[in-house]
């Protein structure tokens, strides 16, 4: 069994302070498994007076848009570079291609390059100075990294967008139900997790396609893709009224400006074996999001888009 350092709580409430001052950042990204990991993409390297994005790691899915997991990552892989292309950035030493299959049951950890270069990173970081890792994904590249070299939980602060509510009556969400077995890993193991669930918090954080015909498309190139894929999207969902939750901003949210949530520290949650959540007051705490600010959010980033495309 896999020993875990052991941190002690006060380290570990301090370390999930919203940060001060400028920060590390990675992103694990599942790019192409919907919409919203793009707007996050381009959200965080328009926000480099609060993070410096130093690389993102593309993460696996499997869902009608991939035939496995591998083919997931894959199609995510391709989808950063278009993006960094429309934004004028080099991919060169930037983006990684992550796991090609889950932890799953065996629990065997995924080693690929995107693992071994966050493993690189988190251990020549300093405590004082944690990398922060943007996941918008399922967790099995962060949980891998965990597994093969246990000491990066002493450097690194964990950002999740995954799970449901604690409330809610399960969390089947599509990040942490692909891969179970790797969110147990980050819920136990004691690395300092902020966690952002989908249905009940940030399923606040939609917008619709008028809008961003107002606000993003006429943002130049990068703009214009950002909306099309919303509207690509659209047209296989869209019914009278139709919205659409852009998920993935909200961690590059929260560190942004953590005063667009509510927030609070929780016993970390139990994932039972099929899940649902449990809790136990011993357990020690995690950062939970409960409420976000969604037009604070939207504003932002339209501000910023516009400023880049001048």
């Amino acid at each position: 069994m896999t020993q875990f350092p052991q941190l002690t709580e006060s380290t570990r409430v301090a370390r999930l302070e919203p940060p001060a001052r400028k920060i590390r950042v990675v992103i694990d990204t599942d790019t192409f498994n919907e919409i919203d990991d793009q707007f996050a993409i381009v959200y965080a390297l328009l926000s480099p007076s609060r993070m410096n994005v130093e690389a993102i790691y593309a993460a696996p899915f499997h869902n009608v848009r991939s035939t496995g997991p591998g083919q997931g990552m894959e199609l995510s892989y391709d989808e950063i570079l278009r993006l960094l292309d429309l934004m004028r950035r080099k991919p060169d030493g930037f983006v990684f291609r992550g796991s090609t299959h889950f932890i799953g049951d065996s629990g065997k950890p995924q080693d690929n390059a995107a693992v071994r270069d966050l493993i690189d990173r988190a251990m020549a970081s300093s405590p004082d100075d944690p990398l922060y890792i943007v996941a918008l994904a399922a967790i099995t590249n962060i949980a891998s990294a965990i597994l093969i070299e246990p000491r990066i939980i002493e450097r690194i602060v964990v950002v999740w967008l995954g799970g449901h509510a604690l409330w809610w009556p399960d969390t089947r969400e599509f990040n942490l139900r692909q891969d179970p077995a790797a969110a147990r890993v980050i819920f136990d193991c004691g690395v300092p997790v902020v966690m952002l669930p989908c249905m009940g918090v940030v399923s606040n954080l939609r917008t619709t396609v008028a809008e961003l015909a107002a606000h993003v498309e006429p943002s130049g190139p990068l703009g214009a893709f950002l909306a099309r894929r919303v509207k690509e999207y659209a047209d296989e969902k869209q019914t009278l009224g139709w919205s659409k939750p852009i998920w993935d901003m909200a961690p590059v949210a929260w560190l942004n400006d953590a005063r667009w949530t509510a927030h609070g520290l929780v016993p970390s949650p139990v994932l039972n074996s099929d899940v649902t959540w449990s809790a136990n007051a011993a357990r020690h705490v995690i950062r939970y999001i409960h409420h976000i600010d969604r037009d604070a959010i939207f504003g932002d980033f339209f501000a910023k888009l516009a400023a880049f495309s001048r």
